[in-house]
């Protein structure tokens, strides 16, 4: 880990240099660390789920805890897992893409991941306090009103709310970044597509996020002030939490998939030899995805009854998203025609990507019928469409990417022949798990529920299910040793770029400087890097002369700032439990001191630091 920068300019101990770092290579480690720690956690439950529906007639979990974990399961999985992880490889790679030597907001960018891992933190402790959330990780109103559910789901409202404030700056942080950061020459449409793609995501998480925020503040007041907003009992409406949801959960799934299309368009053309296949109609079919987004959320509220003419305008809207999407399968399938392709674990984990996410795409326009969706909704149908698109989409993504960018981060390679086996331990997994429970939903086995009577013909594929489910638990196992055993047995990468690559963080020396760039590039064209390896002399041509450096400083005030909500948010969830006011009060007014305590501390002008020229010298010597 400590290879992601290659430069330290300040003696300090290695807890404190990461409690304070603003540095983007090492804050894409923490997340990457922090998503993976939640994905097993999340993983864990979801084997648990599977094993309890194993059988029929099951008793190994009981209906309370079942419940229990198939909402922290999704919960954990889409606002504490996959988003993370992605924000890792968008920390690492997106500055460096587009040449520059940090993000536009250095402390945001720390602030974002710190508000984001106390608030996992927060929603987790839920389980030592009475049980963790059981409405669904929907949530939808009554059910996660005070009447039917404990203070789980107080943890659910108000660690969302302090993980997805950090999740929003971070996407404002981004856009800034890529709008105004890019090196001289590199128009937008010169970007690689994966910088595209994470401007996409983050204008989707400023847009998206907002609602959510909003209805959960909403949901918050109704739980812990008895509001009025949701509850019919007082005049609320119960449908309104559905609304508000879902504009947010439809563009939650862009939000997720758009960073994996990212890396698939980086991993596709690098190890097909080969340049990305229409480039400008990508770009603009990830657009035009995004627009779309926002226009199919009552697809899922087809049987709330909202109407036929309502159904049908939000059914074609549906329908329409896939054209765009088409576009892309079609020009990553173009990209790999006729080229030189390295079937290595990175394209095996790309190339796979491709299928399974048609299959997700193609039940997904089943669902956008109304009428065939009444027949399917609440059947493991959806399910099994929910994770092809989810898991086909992400996770063989996120693979891609590890493998892809790993030697650049942490200076080594992953053990190849290990990558395959776990390439397809997760590939024959995740279609025994979630292929047959296709069937499983058409046969009528309901979804949300915790067991079933035997005699119905389930028993079998849901055996075969579970037994999916360890194979792709073996192949996560599988991937955790190999990066242990790799950074114990790989030999050290010091080549610039072993793969042969087309995007500018292959222009950079293996481990990165600090800074990144001694000198800020001048792009010349698309797929920049290659081109000056083909047109040029295999250097990146510099846009200013070498000179002092200008860094931010590190700083403990976004850990403190976040540690503040967290004591906040947790004062909050008290109000509920059986603790005294004054108790209650004070942990509340601890949170809040700490918070703005810690911002006015902030307002203090910071210039940062220079690394002195003959010190960059020096280092660009070590580094070659």
């Amino acid at each position: 880990m400590a290879t992601a920068a290659a430069t330290q300019t300040k003696n300090k101990s290695v807890l404190w240099d990461w409690l304070t770092t603003v540095d983007h290579k090492k804050l894409a480690v923490l997340y990457l660390i922090a998503g993976t720690l939640f994905f097993v956690k999340a993983g864990v439950m979801a084997v648990l789920i599977r094993i309890q529906l194993m059988t029929a007639e099951n008793d190994l979990i009981s209906g309370q805890v079942f419940n229990e974990l198939i909402t922290m399961h999704g919960t954990i999985m889409l606002f504490l897992a996959a988003t993370p992880l992605l924000f890792g490889f968008m920390n690492f790679a997106i500055p460096l893409q587009i040449g520059a030597r940090d993000v536009a907001l250095p402390f945001i960018n720390a602030l974002g991941f710190w508000i984001f891992f106390f608030g996992g933190l927060l929603l987790s402790m839920s389980w030592f306090f009475g049980g963790g959330a059981d409405a669904g990780w929907t949530a939808y109103v009554p059910l996660s009103t005070r009447e039917f559910t404990g203070s789980g789901m107080d943890f659910y409202a108000l660690g969302l709310q302090v993980s997805g404030f950090g999740t929003l700056i971070s996407g404002i942080n981004f856009i800034v970044t890529i709008i105004n950061m890019r090196a001289p020459g590199m128009t937008m449409m010169r970007m690689p597509l994966f910088c595209w793609t994470g401007l996409i995501m983050s204008i989707l998480i400023v847009v998206a996020f907002t609602p959510l925020a909003a209805g959960l503040a909403l949901l918050m007041l109704d739980r812990l002030f008895m509001g009025q907003f949701f509850i019919p009992d007082y005049g609320g409406n119960a449908i309104l939490w559905a609304h508000i949801f879902w504009i947010f959960g439809h563009p939650e799934v862009y939000i997720l998939i758009m960073p994996a299309f990212g890396i698939i368009s980086e991993v596709v053309p690098a190890f097909s030899r080969k340049r990305l296949f229409g480039y400008s109609a990508m770009v603009f079919a990830v657009i035009l995805i995004a627009f779309l987004s926002f226009m199919v959320w009552v697809h899922h509220m087809f049987t709330i009854g909202i109407g036929p003419i309502t159904n049908s305008v939000f059914a074609l809207a549906t329908m329409t998203i896939a054209v765009p999407t088409g576009i892309k399968i079609f020009n990553w399938l173009f990209t790999m025609w006729g080229g030189k392709i390295t079937f290595n674990t990175a394209m095996l984990c790309a190339s796979s990507f491709v299928p399974t996410f048609v299959l997700g795409g193609i039940t997904g326009v089943m669902l956008s019928m109304a009428p065939v969706d009444y027949l399917y909704h609440d059947t493991y149908f959806v399910v099994a469409h929910f994770h092809y698109v989810i898991i086909g989409g992400i996770v063989f993504g996120l693979i891609a990417g590890l493998h892809y960018w790993y030697p650049k981060m942490f200076g080594h390679m992953l053990n190849e022949t290990l990558g395959k086996i776990t390439f397809w331990l997760l590939y024959i997994g995740f279609h025994l798990t979630f292929f047959i429970q296709h069937i499983l939903g058409l046969i009528g086995m309901q979804r949300r529920i915790y067991t079933y009577m035997s005699g119905q013909g389930l028993e079998t594929m849901n055996m075969v299910s579970t037994i999916g489910s360890f194979v792709m638990s073996a192949a996560i196992i599988l991937l955790v040793v190999n990066i242990v055993y790799s950074a114990f047995t790989s030999e050290r990468i010091t080549v610039r770029d072993p793969w042969d690559a087309r995007t500018l963080e292959w222009s950079t020396p293996t481990p990165i400087p600090e800074y990144n760039f001694a000198q800020i590039p001048q792009v010349r064209s698309l797929d920049p890097w290659f081109y000056e390896k083909v047109h040029g002399d295999g250097k990146m041509k510099p846009s200013e002369p070498l000179k002092d450096i200008h860094m931010p400083n590190g700083s403990i005030l976004p850990f403190l700032m976040a540690l503040g909500l967290f004591i906040w948010g947790f004062g909050m969830v008290m109000i509920n439990m059986d603790v005294p006011t004054v108790v209650t009060g004070i942990v509340i007014a601890v949170g809040f001191i700490m918070t703005f305590g810690t911002m006015v501390l902030h307002s203090k002008e910071d210039h940062g630091y220079y690394i002195p020229l003959e010190r960059v010298k020096k280092i660009e010597k070590e580094v070659g």
